[in-house]
């Protein structure tokens, strides 16, 4: 099957767009004391029900492990997770209940940002989008499927 020749380079658009969108989010926590990031990091955790090794929240965010480490110290230093050490030299992450509380705390502001930013774009192209998107970090980690 021939491709026409796309000239817009993907890693520009996709950064372009996780920036505007980033942005947005992290505008609206910001009262909040915490970024995106570090809610979804609760998020995740909240999820998890107990603890959560680092690997695995670092492989859930799409994370490397110095970003992940980088970003929990202001989480933890908050009393919003716990870290513990787990087995063969392991870290692992629980939510604590202030992280509980903060995380609950914002999401009222996390759901107006995602309200008026999905609001722009009707129900069926963002699930078209979102089944892209995990195509695309497939793809760039090398899971691409013929």
């Amino acid at each position: 099957m021939h491709h026409e020749k796309i000239s817009a380079c993907a890693c520009t658009a996709l950064r372009k767009a996780s920036r505007a969108v980033t942005r947005l989010y992290d505008e609206r926590l910001a009262a909040h004391g915490m970024t995106t990031t570090q809610f979804s990091i609760l998020r995740n955790l909240a999820r998890a029900e107990g603890e959560m090794p680092l690997s695995r929240l670092a492989e859930k965010l799409v994370m490397d492990r110095t970003s992940l480490y980088r970003t929990l110290t202001p989480v933890e230093r908050v009393g919003w997770i716990a870290l513990a050490s787990g087995p063969r030299r392991s870290k692992l992450a629980r939510l604590t209940p202030a992280g509980r509380a903060a995380m609950q705390g914002a999401e009222g502001d996390w759901e107006a940002a995602q309200d008026d930013l999905l609001g722009e774009i009707p129900a069926n192209e963002w699930q078209v989008l979102l089944g892209t998107l995990d195509r695309l970090v497939g793809a760039a980690q090398g899971e691409m499927t013929s």
